[in-house]
């Protein structure tokens, strides 16, 4: 809004930022006033409370405060990257505001100066324009709270030039590992001691000044070792800064009723692929756990399921807290928490079954009624800014949720990298309307679904997996089994519960069901009453799970209402609904149009040169594109991502395809890298290294010509911990085919003699790969190998003419190089179902032991034959029941 003042504007970097505010109702600085020159420059960070809480980092700059808004402020540990979203440039006499914005204008709410001091790159004054433009700046600050030396990175732009970045804090003599110093009610401002709620009721003494009047500093130096009380300006009186106050403004009206409802049927979330964009839209955290709401009339209070059930009796504590607030119905979802603080619905579960329900959280997220008053029309953002009025003073048991209201990308990935859910997307100017509409989406961060348990299979007696379905026009339809996720314990809640609904007869309609099943092993059919929540990697092409994992029964869903979902696309999430088939994943995926520049779009990321040959041919006499690399991600990226995620792995970049001069192996990040691709810490080495932990991470491996992926055996998310041990068969260019084969499954009969499951798969080359999974708490790296390489040594003493476990080329003829090092800490192979840099565009393809025989012909695996090959792919489906632990193998292995 512009401003009725009269602007003559001091800097042309500041015609955005007075062009965003109405100075004749803001007391913020338009920024014509000069400002007293420093011998140094200055740095703030101011704590601001607008539609959610944030931090404003902002650096002077040729007469201007480059500026970021860091969600969750800055953290002097090293471990901790904190996005920043750039800004608007700000005026350098706004490093002196503390006060309140008035609601309504850009940025509504209360402000507080953080922090203050001085600022300096690492590598020159001269050279801060080129690191900005770079996207990397390296500084020092030293102010009242932070000090040392950091990094901002930028780590992407939208469509409309605004720019993602992270701040992350070096390892040197300030930094506090452990210590994410997030913010706290307690703060006080560095410059006035005022809290936020002093600074918003206007208590206390203004801020004395930094950038302007007597308390600049022209004569500033740097000081490393000052207590906050040492910052510069902080000691000397100043005039009151002005809090704006602006005109008085009707308030949306509301209904008042005679008596609150007893129960006000939910607002429903919409599948949505992505977040929406624009402005307009609050993000909030998806919390997983039950969906509640708590009415208050009288100092009682009632808890209601989705479905209008009262479970107050099961959440006492929760019930208890709610009695305390004033009279009202509020929205929210209760959950437990984990060790991390992160919400975990298995121990939501055991809580409840226990009865160990102190500990509980109603996280509230809408106010539907306060009194008697009905907030359902007003929108969102006055019904929260309520809402926090009504839950102040609360105990632990009941939380208010924040949310976002910018980037909701950035907020889906940073949700991600925490191993949340994903993100709850609302429109900010929506009335509250139940049943599911188009103002709430859900972007989930990984595939997640209810699914109706129709069977169960055991395997001697003994549970194995449950057989799933959803609904769909109003027949429950098979889609397949879940075979992981259950403890010891679950199976010991689940299955008297199985028991008691078992009947004779299929619970499923048409033959895909039965069929399918009774493949699996012992089955049991039961009735459809029973709800399953799981975590799944997408679907095959005839819609059936893929890597489906148990997570838990819920009780607050009828069977009945379980249907099949299907996201919407991003840029439709608010199109007017249309009736659609379901329809898996898999089979969805459409051939993206590449536009005039030659780019197109892959799961919503941009592949530039998109019909560049990467495989002059894939042994079909067609050549292999760059898009087609990402389509073969995408396809395959369900199965490819359990074999990868939580691994350090390293990238083979052939940016101009296989007979290109660009070839490089890549295994740290690197600056302008997709924020899609995990960073990870691994000790000894200063530069995190790459990690994919998501399919869209893989689409962007395509993006830069990674043909091939190579991550660590290790335990995922443990990299000092061995997670399976590769046996490389490489043959020397005389060996034949069917020699290796042999050598294989000789491999596989010593380690099943040794008590180890193993499995196999061609490397893309004209060798194969024997992989056991472990068992591995505890297994040293050294040990590992050390037993890899006994395997190997003693498969070599028994047949010196067929194998060795030296590598000299000299000794290679006619016999097979044993490579047992691929099981070294830092050592890595090729991933399933990875491409390989070679003619003909081969794939490293699991195969099944009876595969694995005379006539196997590992060039028939191709990028462009693999992608139909495994929806059907059944090798390795029990992977992860094959894991052993090595020790009893070790002392068998001494035996021999």
């Amino acid at each position: 809004m512009a401003s009725s003042k009269p602007q003559t504007t001091a800097h042309p970097k500041l015609a955005k930022y007075q062009e965003m505010r109405d100075f004749s109702r803001t007391a913020e600085p338009a920024g014509n006033d000069k400002v007293k020159p420093s011998q140094a420059l200055r740095f703030v960070i101011q704590k601001h409370a607008a539609s959610h809480l944030h931090f404003d980092l902002r650096l002077e700059f040729e007469g201007a405060f480059k500026s970021w808004a860091v969600p969750k402020g800055p953290s002097m540990d090293p471990a901790e990257r904190r996005l920043a979203m750039e800004v608007e440039d700000h005026p350098l006499d706004y490093g002196d505001f503390e006060g309140t914005i008035p609601k309504g204008q850009y940025g509504g709410g209360t402000v507080m100066l953080w922090d203050r001091g001085y600022w300096a790159p690492e590598k020159g004054f001269e050279k801060i324009g080129a690191a900005l433009a770079k996207g990397e700046l390296k500084f020092v600050m030293e102010g009242g709270r932070l000090h040392g030396s950091w990094v901002i990175v930028r780590t992407k732009r939208d469509s409309k030039g605004r720019a993602s970045w992270i701040l992350i804090k070096h390892r040197d003599d300030a930094a506090q590992p452990g210590n994410p110093a997030g913010p706290t009610d307690q703060d006080r401002s560095i410059a006035s001691g005022r809290t936020m709620i002093d600074i918003a009721n206007g208590k206390g003494n203004a801020a004395t000044p930094f950038m302007t009047g007597e308390g600049a500093d022209a004569g500033a130096v740097w000081q490393s070792n000052r207590d906050d009380s040492a910052s510069a300006g902080l000691t000397k009186p100043a005039k009151t800064t002005v809090t704006g106050k602006a005109p008085a403004k009707p308030q949306a009206k509301t209904k008042t009723v005679k008596a609150l409802p007893d129960f006000v049927e939910p607002q429903l979330t919409k599948p949505a692929e992505k977040p929406p964009a624009g402005p307009g839209w609050a993000h909030e955290i998806k919390f997983d756990g039950y969906r509640m709401q708590l009415r208050t009339v009288g100092g009682k209070a009632t808890l209601r399921t989705r479905k209008g059930l009262d479970w107050s009796a099961k959440f006492p504590e929760i019930t208890k807290a709610g009695a305390g607030l004033a009279d009202g119905i509020i929205d929210g979802e209760v959950c437990a928490l984990d060790h991390t603080g992160a919400p975990d619905f298995a121990a939501l579960q055991a809580a409840i079954s226990e009865g160990a329900t102190a500990d509980l959280v109603f996280f509230v997220f809408d106010q539907l009624f306060d009194g008697k008053a009905d907030l359902r029309d007003l929108p969102l953002a006055e019904r929260k800014a309520r809402l926090a009025d009504h839950l102040k003073g609360t105990g632990p048991n009941l939380r208010y949720v924040d949310h976002f209201i910018t980037a909701g990308d950035a907020v889906l990935l940073s949700a991600c990298r925490m191993d949340l859910e994903g993100i709850i997307s609302k429109r900010l100017d929506a009335p509250y309307r139940s049943g599911r509409g188009e103002t709430w989406t859900k972007s989930k961060c990984r595939a997640g679904h209810e699914v109706v348990i129709g069977g169960y299979t055991t395997t001697n007696g003994a549970f194995r997996s449950l057989i799933a379905g959803v609904h769909r026009d109003g027949k429950l339809l098979h889609i397949g089994r879940i075979g992981t996720g259950f403890g010891r314990d679950k199976v010991a809640v689940i299955l008297p519960r199985l028991k008691a609904l078992e009947t004779p007869k299929s619970p499923f309609e048409g033959k895909e069901g039965p069929s399918r099943a009774w493949r699996l092993g012992e089955v049991h059919w039961v009735r459809p009453e029973l709800v399953a929540e799981i975590e799944y990697e997408g679907f095959t092409a005839e819609g059936q799970l893929r890597q489906a994992a148990f997570k838990a029964l819920r009780e607050d869903k009828p069977a009945a209402e379980v249907e099949a979902e299907t996201p919407a696309p991003a840029d439709t999430a608010l199109a007017e609904p249309k009736a659609q088939k379901a329809v898996p994943a898999a089979a969805a995926v459409k051939s993206p149009t590449v536009s005039a520049k030659g780019s197109a779009v892959v799961m919503g990321q941009t592949i530039s040169n998109a019909g560049k040959t990467l495989w002059p041919d894939a042994n079909d006499g067609r050549p292999v594109t760059k898009l087609e690399l990402a389509q073969y991600y995408e396809t395959i990226g369900p199965w490819m991502i359990e074999h990868l995620r939580g691994r350090p792995c390293s990238m083979i970049r052939m940016p101009d395809g296989v007979d290109g001069a660009q070839k490089f192996f890549q295994r740290h990040t690197s600056q302008g890298q997709s924020a899609l691709i995990t960073e990870v810490e691994v000790w000894g080495d200063r530069k995190p290294y790459l990690q994919f932990d998501k399919v869209e991470a893989l689409v962007a491996a395509a993006q830069v010509g990674a043909l091939e992926l190579h991550p660590w055996n290790s335990e995922p998310f443990l990299p000092e911990q061995p997670g399976r041990l590769v046996f490389d068969l490489d043959p020397a260019p005389d060996v034949p085919f069917e020699r290796v084969i042999e050598g294989a499954r000789e491999v596989r009969d010593r380690l099943q003699d040794l008590g180890l499951v193993s499995f196999c798969k061609t490397t893309g080359g004209k060798g194969l790969h024997v992989v056991t999974p472990l068992s591995a708490e505890g297994l040293d790296w050294d040990v590992a190998k050390a037993f890899a390489r006994d395997v190997c040594k003693a498969m070599a003493a028994d047949d010196p003419e067929r194998y060795l476990i030296t590598m000299a080329k000299k000794d290679r003829g006619g016999r097979i190089f044993l490579d047992y090092l691929r099981n070294d800490r830092m050592a890595t192979a090729v991933a399933p179902l990875s491409p390989r840099g070679r003619p003909g565009a081969p794939v490293s393809m699991p195969i099944t032991w009876t595969q694995v025989k005379k006539g196997l012909d590992p060039a028939r695996y191709t990028l462009r034959t693999v992608p139909a090959l495994v929806a059907k792919l059944t090798a390795w489906e029990d992977y992860c029941d094959g894991e052993r632990p090595l020790e009893p193998a070790i002392r068998r292995l001494g035996k021999v």
